[in-house]
């Protein structure tokens, strides 16, 4: 069994996965490990993965890397070759693989956000971006909530109400212009007196989805596109299942969140091996 292994080393985190060359090829379950130093991460990320997949070295023919961290990449790894692999050829990719189709955007929702035009056969192209992304809400919730971890913003949103804190369509009891009266008119445009931390919380993942959403729509129009896959971290938070299929009605797109839909990027560059 020969494995080419991909290695995504962002500025915190490092992801990790692998192929299987035996036929069909089999994708190796990802991994993530969390470090500050990005050597620190690869080499830990590296020996979680081949104890966990019972690999040896005389397994792995290939390590590709990409990421902020992935500067020494033109080094060797335990004595492996190693390539670099640009990150936006490594979202096209990964978004293309996990969703099962040939041309799409692929959306890499990090702590900002890249819109990349992917499609099968042809080199991606990256298209542009927002700086609102993981970063975005990461420092809302630090600022108004006092809380350092997404998943506890998350949690804390479950319960919280829209209304006491977005100017709907409805709000302003205008005449009908074709969207429903839930439609978000202003993120932030109507907080109440009644306000509650749930209320901030959810105030602060609806104003970051939407924005990205809103951007992808722009972007997949410029290319005529429809599909839209949705990766990175922020695509397996439990908003993103709810506001990205309102917005794929409205629109008429359709927003696509993969399985593994945070590894993308870092299977996209285990597949630039050629």
């Amino acid at each position: 069994m020969k494995v080419t292994v991909g290695i995504d080393i962002g500025g915190s985190t490092t992801k990790i996965c692998g192929f299987c060359h035996d036929a069909p090829k089999t994708l190796l379950t990802p991994k993530l490990v969390r470090a500050d130093d990005p050597v620190t991460s690869a080499y830990g990320a590296f020996g979680k993965f081949t104890v966990e997949h019972n690999l040896s070295l005389e397994d792995i023919d290939q390590v590709m890397m990409t990421g902020v961290g992935s500067s020494f990449a033109s080094e060797s790894l335990f004595g492996l070759p190693c390539q670099a692999v640009p990150e936006f050829s490594a979202v096209g990719l990964g978004g293309l693989y996990l969703s099962g189709l040939d041309e799409a955007l692929v959306v890499s929702m990090g702590t900002g956000t890249a819109m990349v035009h992917a499609k099968k056969g042809e080199k991606s192209q990256h298209l542009g971006g927002t700086g609102v992304g993981g970063g975005t809400l990461a420092g809302l919730a630090k600022l108004l909530l006092n809380i350092d971890q997404i998943q506890h913003l998350s949690a804390l949103a479950e319960t919280g109400d829209l209304h006491h804190i977005d100017w709907r369509i409805g709000d302003a009891k205008a005449q009908d212009i074709g969207f429903p009266m839930e439609t978000t008119a202003s993120n932030f445009g109507n907080v109440s007196d009644l306000l509650e931390k749930p209320d901030i919380a959810i105030g602060i993942l609806n104003m970051v989805y939407e924005t990205i959403g809103m951007m992808a729509i722009f972007a997949a129009r410029s290319k005529g596109l429809n599909d839209i896959v949705l990766t990175g971290n922020l695509a397996e938070l439990p908003y993103a299942k709810k506001v990205f299929p309102v917005l794929s009605d409205m629109f008429g797109v359709n927003f696509i969140i993969p399985e593994n839909a945070a590894f993308a990027t870092v299977v996209g560059t285990a597949l630039s091996k050629t």
